[in-house]
This record gives C-alpha cells, sequence and structure tokens, in this order.
C-alpha cells in the first residue's frame, strides 16, 4: 500500500521531518539493509601480517580511484534518477480516470426509463473495461487480480456475449481500445434514438472518449518503452564499481607506517558507509520509481483506483442522474453583506485584511506621473484643459469619426482645408494662436491615424 505522509508534514514545526525517519514501512532502510550488510561484511578483512603488506600497497593504489572525478556518480547517478522520477510522474497523470467522461454521459446521454439507465451504464462499464484491459497488461498486481478474461466477466466488466466477440477479432497487438470502439458505437446509436440531443452532445462525448483512449494508450507506450538499458547498466555499474574501490582503498592502514592520509586507525568507516547509504540509496530510489505498477510499497494502488473508478461512475450516471434536490433559497438569500461564519480554531483569521495585490498600498509620491521630455508623442497623451482643449479634443473625436466612416486621404482632406463659412480672427495674437492650433491639430490627427 502507497505510503502517505501528507498530514504529518502539513506544518513545518522544530522536529517535524525527523519523525518520518524513524518509519519502516516505505523507507530507505528497508529497500538498503541488505546490501548495505553485504557492504560492511565484505570490508571487514582478517589477514595475516604478510597479506597485511601486500593489501596495504593494494589500498593506496585503489585509493586513488575513490574520488569522484575518476567515476562521475554524481553526474550519472543524478540525471539518471530525474529521468527516472519525470517518468514516474509522467505515468501517474496518464493513469485513466473516467471522472471527465461520466460527467459528460450523465449530462448528455438523457432517459429516466431502463433503456436509458442501460445506455448510460453500458457506456461507463466500456470505458471502465478498457482501462482494466491496459492495466492488466502492464500491473502485476492488476494481473494477479484479473488473470484470465473469465476472471473479468466474473468481476461484471464484461458479458459472455461480449467476451466472445473480443476474441472472436483476431489480433497480434493488445485490444484494449474494443471496448472503447463499443463505446462510439453505441453512442452513436444513442444519438440515432434521441437519448443524445444534438450532434454537439455527441462531439463532446467523442472528444473526452478520445482523451480518456489517449490515456490507456500512453500507458501502454510507457510500459513498452523503457528508459535504454544501456544507461541503466552504466548507472548500476558506475555505483557498483565505486564502491568496489571503496571497500579497498578506503580501508584504515597501519599509522605506524607513516602512510600519507592515515594517521589514524579506525574501525568504522563512517564517512565511507555514509556515502554507501546515499549512493546506493538513490540507486534504490530510481529503481522503485522507474516502474510504478509492481508490488513495492510506494507503487500505485492500482485495484483500489479500479474499484474506485468503477463504483463513482455508475453513480454518476445512475443513481444521480437527474437525482436533484430541491432548488430553494440559500440561508443568504436576503442579505446582501454576509460573512461566512468560523470556528474558534479559524476565528485567529478574521483579523488579517483580505489581499488586494502587492501594489495596492503604494504611496502616493510612487504614483506621479513623470512626462520625460524626449518621449515620443504617441506615447502618452493628457487631456487638454480650456477652450483651446476642448476644441482640440472635439477634433480628435471628428477625426476618429471621419476615420471610421471614411478613408484616409478624405480625413486628410478634410483637415487640411477647414469649413471655409467659420469665423477667423484675423489680429495678430488670433493668428499665432491659430497657427499653434494648426500645428497641434495636424499632431493630433497624425496620432489618431496611428492609434486606429
Amino acid at each position: 500500500m502507497t505510503v502517505s505522509y501528507s498530514l504529518e508534514v502539513a506544518d513545518a514545526r522544530f522536529g517535524g521531518f525527523s519523525k518520518l525517519l524513524f518509519r519502516w514501512k516505505g523507507s530507505i532502510y528497508r529497500l538498503l539493509y541488505k546490501d548495505f550488510l553485504v557492504f560492511c561484511g565484505v570490508y571487514l578483512f582478517l589477514l595475516t601480517p604478510r597479506q597485511q603488506d601486500l593489501f596495504e600497497r593494494i589500498a593506496l593504489y585503489c585509493d586513488q580511484f575513490t574520488n569522484t572525478n575518476f567515476i562521475p556518480v554524481l553526474f550519472v547517478l543524478g540525471f539518471y534518477v530525474t529521468l527516472a522520477f519525470n517518468r514516474w510522474w509522467g505515468q501517474y497523470t496518464s493513469f485513466p480516470l473516467p471522472d471527465n467522461l461520466m460527467m459528460v454521459v450523465s449530462g448528455n446521454v438523457h432517459g429516466t426509463d431502463e433503456r436509458g439507465r442501460l445506455l448510460r451504464r453500458t457506456l461507463m462499464r466500456y470505458a471502465n473495461l478498457s482501462s482494466v484491459l491496459i492495466l492488466r497488461s502492464i500491473s502485476t498486481r492488476v494481473h494477479k487480480r484479473f488473470p484470465t478474461l473469465e476472471h473479468i466477466v466474473e468481476a461484471g466488466f464484461m458479458t459472455t456475449h461480449e467476451l466472445k466477440k473480443f476474441e472472436s477479432l483476431h489480433s497480434d497487438f493488445n485490444k484494449y481500445w474494443m471496448p472503447l470502439t463499443w463505446f462510439s458505437n453505441l453512442a452513436a446509436r444513442a444519438r440515432e434514438e434521441g437519448r443524445v440531443r444534438d450532434d454537439i452532445a455527441l462531439r463532446l462525448l467523442m472528444d473526452e472518449l478520445n482523451n480518456y483512449r489517449a490515456k490507456c494508450s500512453l500507458l501502454f507506450h510507457y510500459d513498452w518503452i523503457s528508459i535504454p538499458l544501456v544507461y541503466t547498466q552504466v548507472v548500476t555499474i558506475a555505483v557498483y564499481s565505486f564502491f568496489a574501490f571503496c571497500v579497498i582503498g578506503r580501508q584504515f592502514l597501519n599509522p605506524e607506517k607513516g602512510y600519507k592520509g592515515h594517521q589514524m586507525d579506525m574501525y568504522v568507516p563512517v564517512f565511507t558507509l555514509l556515502q554507501f547509504f546515499f549512493y546506493s540509496g538513490w540507486l534504490k530510489v530510481g529503481e522503485l520509481i522507474i516502474n510504478p505498477f509492481g508490488e513495492d510499497d510506494d507503487d500505485f494502488e492500482t485495484n483500489q483506483l479500479i474499484d474506485r473508478n468503477i463504483q463513482v461512475s455508475m453513480l454518476a450516471v445512475d443513481d444521480m442522474y437527474q437525482n436533484l434536490a430541491p432548488i430553494v433559497k440559500d440561508k443568504h438569500w436576503t442579505q446582501r453583506h454576509f460573512s461566512v461564519p468560523y470556528t474558534l480554531s479559524t476565528a485567529a483569521e478574521t483579523l488579517r485584511p483580505a489581499f488586494k495585490g502587492s501594489t495596492f498600498d503604494m504611496s502616493a509620491e510612487d504614483l506621479e506621473i513623470h512626462q520625460p521630455a524626449d518621449t515620443p508623442v504617441k506615447k502618452q497623451y493628457l487631456a487638454l484643459k480650456g477652450s483651446l482643449g476642448d476644441s482640440l479634443d472635439g477634433l480628435l473625436q471628428r477625426g476618429k469619426g471621419i476615420l471610421r466612416g471614411g478613408s484616409l486621404p478624405s480625413l486628410l482632406d478634410v483637415t487640411s482645408h477647414p469649413n471655409e463659412e467659420e469665423h477667423v480672427d484675423v489680429s495678430p495674437q488670433a493668428d499665432t494662436s491659430a497657427t499653434n492650433l494648426k500645428e497641434q491639430e495636424k499632431t493630433l490627427i497624425q496620432i489618431t491615424v496611428e492609434q486606429c
């Protein structure tokens, strides 16, 4: 059974994760203790004085190869475990869950009579049958539960007539897709009978069916295409050869002989054992998650998933079909402003202000608008005040309207030839203002053209 410890680490506190170190089921100790005992046993040598002299020379020679620069254990092992973990997570997300499909079947295959109920239950039974067939071919747990197709018939996923049709179709490949073909044909028949009321609903059924089929197919290909064997062999050989040299090269030699780096003689190689525990444990993790459809402690609970899927899918399309509670006014119907109550253990959360955004409480001076002198004209324009600004705003709006209604040449023509009937002031001051107005008009028209 999968080991779950999410509740124990929900809150980060002192010594929170240390409690997990004393678990046995699903732990690294359970996976590694046999290898650890073998390594410790091999490390203990009982030699005569003459054999010790020869062994010390060999140990000094092997010690130079226990440096990770000679054997890149960290590189090959780290990349391998990362690759295995991504594959493990991909297999989990590819598990075919019928939740989306059963919602679509329940909402689009209509009929409260026996025929409608039979159609909905049969459709979901076909979908679950397909997942059982694919899991039976990749999971040892499911295969032990359903060793033959007769066991699947006895479990209720398939009828005897369906078994005959299934076996009558000869194929050299896995036939997990056949029940999904039955699903599509039965959905088309339901459309002909009017149980599926339009083609859009039928299309929605087919889309969800194809998504479900794609996940079944992906699981099959995950099982078929593994991580290349050569890479798995490289990682395993790198780890094993590294610790084979460590067994000899990490021995404590007689300090009286003055060997460099051997001024102390200890019976227990603490750091070498820790290194073995970490590296070999890392390799065991890769071996554990490379195929999560076995019977290890942390492998997927495929049998429980099968039980869950068939139960919830039948409840959704049968017992819950059109089984709605009366529609009534909610508790806060007459209240415009209301709050949802808290328990005593969560009442302190009401004192915290609501989060409105990280920039909501910025000071006013940070919000002042600064317009550099060399800013291009089309980046920002503020509304002008006064009669001149009003006339320019009106001209801008008029230019937009002309641009929507006519072509660009007509707009330019209108701006180049103002209405002759308008009153023109011939005073020098008015002439200067008119010149400035014309320049600003041209600028605003150009802006309007660029923006529109």
